[in-house]
């Protein structure tokens, strides 16, 4: 259990979070979502004390974390960072093994880890183990960066806007993966967005944030059904002012023809034209359904819906 008293951050007399009163509960995924410079990834930081804070208490397990040894705190809480920040050059199970390795692990209990989470993922321990971070996609160095944080078994895992840099079918992916990486691992994750989408899509309970104020907190279905205020009503409105109630069947009619139950797309569509008619539009209706403009360019590539 991670808990914010009372917690305040200023930066040049800058308050970058104000009195932060909160509890993150064991084994939930809790996310932080808001505007550019709402603090979200101030608070995330402070829990690792990458970021120190002025005022108050943070509490992991009913300790505070100011007074534990500071290599013993971030050795123990996984983190995962936008910039997928692997070492060039190290080789992807190198990469893997760091912190098992800062923590004394045998060197065959780190082999069995290594190609454990390898083979969790889908990647072959005997084609990638040995592959250099500038041999893998994007998604793949993504993944590799998630099983560095949670190689030595943390149960607490840090993500800062980890998926925001990659394309829209690798980023669904991984949503889906550390979704039921969480669940089967029993993980308490911290996870900071500001693509509300994501945010509604993953957490177990949100946190919107503003001006480093906590505007509201609670589950994903009751925030965005009962706003606690002004600002978060109209955070929510502008997201559904982005929805479109444009069918996708009026949208490619003749030409630009999708056929949802045979999952495939007419001979002479144009992908690129889907995708460029579909960019504009965050979430489309599709015989009653939300579907996201990611989801369709997934399904278009044979990705998952």
């Amino acid at each position: 259990m991670i808990e914010f008293q009372n917690v305040s951050k200023a930066f040049a007399n800058k308050k970058i979070l104000d009195h932060a009163n909160f509890t993150i509960k064991d084994q939930e995924f809790f996310v932080l979502v808001g505007p550019s410079g709402s603090g979200k990834t101030t608070t995330l930081k402070m829990i690792n004390q990458l970021v120190t804070h002025s005022e108050g208490k943070i509490l992991i397990n009913n300790e505070e974390i100011s007074t534990v040894n500071l290599r013993k705190l971030r050795l123990s809480v996984g983190y995962v960072l936008q910039q997928i920040a692997l070492f060039p050059n190290l080789t992807v199970s190198e990469n893997i093994a760091l912190i098992p390795e800062m923590k004394g692990w045998d060197k065959a209990k780190i082999a069995d880890r290594t190609n454990e989470l390898l083979d969790l993922v889908g990647l072959n321990p005997k084609d990638y183990a040995q592959r250099q971070p500038s041999e893998l996609s994007g998604g793949e160095q993504q993944r590799v960066g998630i099983l560095r944080a949670i190689a030595a078994n943390p149960k607490i895992v840090l993500m800062d806007e980890p998926f925001s840099a990659l394309d829209p079918i690798s980023r669904r992916q991984l949503q889906i993966f550390i979704k039921d990486l969480q669940k089967k691992m029993n993980l308490t994750v911290v996870f900071v967005t500001h693509d509300l989408d994501e945010a509604l899509y993953l957490a177990d309970r949100v946190a919107v944030m503003n001006d480093g104020l906590i505007q509201q907190i609670s589950e994903p279905a009751d925030i965005y059904q009962h706003p606690a205020n002004d600002f978060v009503k109209t955070f929510f409105k502008e997201y559904r002012q982005n929805l479109s109630t444009v069918s996708v069947e009026n949208l490619l009619l003749t030409e630009l023809s999708v056929n949802p139950e045979a999952q495939e797309v007419a001979e002479n569509t144009a992908i690129s034209e889907i995708i460029n008619r579909l960019s504009d539009k965050e979430v489309l209706k599709y015989k009653g359904k939300s579907i996201s403009s990611d989801d369709i360019i997934c399904y278009i590539a044979g990705g998952d819906k």
